[in-house]
């Protein structure tokens, strides 16, 4: 890997930092910000949304109170550049009880990013539950 690579892997990892930060604090704003104007994103249970203000108007439903008794963790677990400003990212995902028990099973999240104007954004997103784990 070379030195350019890590420092876009690092920053790649900052996005989903802060995608993880906005979720436990209930963000919307925040989560919202990082996606691209006409993104796409599948939820886990499947609810396809397009473009920001679909993901905009599906969070603020969900996100508030979604996180009074619980917490998430997510990390960057593979990332392959597509192009030096295109990479998939595979993400593990865990829901959390306050105490640090696992709730449900584990989330195996992909996410396509670009980098526009350089900063990386979320483009196509799908939240996968894994069964059996």
């Amino acid at each position: 890997m070379t030195g350019t690579q890590a420092a876009e892997i690092a920053a790649i990892e900052d996005v989903v930092a802060r995608l993880e930060h906005a979720q436990v604090n209930e963000l919307p704003d925040e989560f919202v910000a990082l996606f691209r104007e006409d993104a796409i994103w599948t939820t886990g249970h499947g609810k396809r949304l397009t473009g920001r203000d679909e993901i905009s108007a599906f969070t603020r439903k969900v996100l508030p109170g979604a996180m009074k008794d619980s917490t998430a963790t997510y990390e960057v677990v593979d990332v392959v550049f597509v192009r030096p400003d295109v990479a998939a990212v595979k993400v593990h995902a865990r829901l959390l009880t306050l105490d640090g028990q696992l709730i449900g099973n584990p989330g195996t999240p992909l996410y396509v990013m670009s980098k526009e104007d350089g900063r990386w954004m979320l483009v196509a997103c799908q939240n996968t539950e894994v069964l059996g784990e």
